[in-house]
């Protein structure tokens, strides 16, 4: 008896959730969506750990969510999604685990590029971060996701690996230095357009929404000077836990706020 009243509560629950999921679509299908939305996706390791499991089997559970979240995305039309895959400082990270890592890279480029969402839907990909950093045939398969998709401009698919917020903004002014040091630039040209120019996301507006998961609530050296007026949001759960019912009340929070701009 005990069991069929848990499985009773199950359904009920899975059906109340479903009808819930629903209701927020409709809410946010009826109201623009942001353009550009950034994610920090943390908790990898937390949400292996808290399962017993090897921190691997975490980031191979945090792959699976990036897959599932562009379906979102596409679906309630946000055109660029630039997500923090690894940072620049993670390579300090265990040995094992960059391994198991840069497989998951490699494999995930290749597998992307192929996707036949990506040319459905028309997706470039894009990897911003100090690419040369990393292993040959990490390299080499970003290479091949990227000169696969390069024509594409339906939606774009930003992955920040091998990135420091920081470092960016160094790496443009050295150039802008540079440029300034030959003559070939006026320091009186130099203005906020100009220094973006110079960034990763140059292509790209900066994101209206960046979304964080864990529960962390920093922006941990991610798009330091493209954030300056995104709209902030915090979900308490980490990203593999990440359902789709999160992810529309982020975009149903956007939605309801009003952007002022310093105005």
């Amino acid at each position: 008896m005990a069991d069929q009243d848990s499985h009773k509560s199950g359904i009920i629950a899975d059906t109340a959730y479903r009808q819930y999921e629903k209701r927020l679509l409709k809410e946010v299908l009826s109201n623009p969506p942001p353009g550009h939305v950034a994610v920090i996706m943390d908790g990898n390791r937390r949400f292996a750990r808290d399962l017993g499991l090897a921190p691997t089997e975490g980031h191979k559970e945090g792959r699976n969510k990036l897959e599932e979240m562009l379906n979102w995305g596409l679906e309630v039309g946000v055109k660029i999604l630039t997500v923090y895959a690894f940072s620049s400082e993670n390579m300090s990270r265990k040995s094992d685990e960059i391994e198991e890592l840069m497989r998951l890279f490699e494999e995930s480029f290749y597998k992307a590029a192929n996707d036949e969402r990506v040319s459905k839907h028309r997706i470039r990909i894009r990897v911003l971060g100090m690419v040369s950093i990393l292993p040959e045939n990490v390299q080499k398969a970003i290479a091949y996701a990227e000169e696969k998709t390069k024509d594409n401009d339906g939606y774009f698919l930003n992955l920040a690996i091998a990135y420091s917020g920081r470092e960016e903004i160094i790496q443009a002014i050295r150039e802008i230095a540079g440029k300034v040091r030959a003559g070939e630039l006026e320091p009186s040209q130099i203005d906020e357009k100009m220094f973006s120019s110079y960034l990763y996301t140059k292509e790209f507006p900066d994101p209206d929404l960046i979304l964080r998961t864990s529960g962390e609530v920093r922006v941990s050296n991610f798009l330091l000077w493209q954030l300056a007026y995104s709209e902030l949001y915090f979900a308490d759960v980490y990203w593999p836990g990440f359902r789709k019912i999160d992810f529309l009340r982020a975009i149903r929070t956007y939605q309801q706020r009003t952007r002022r701009y310093g105005k």
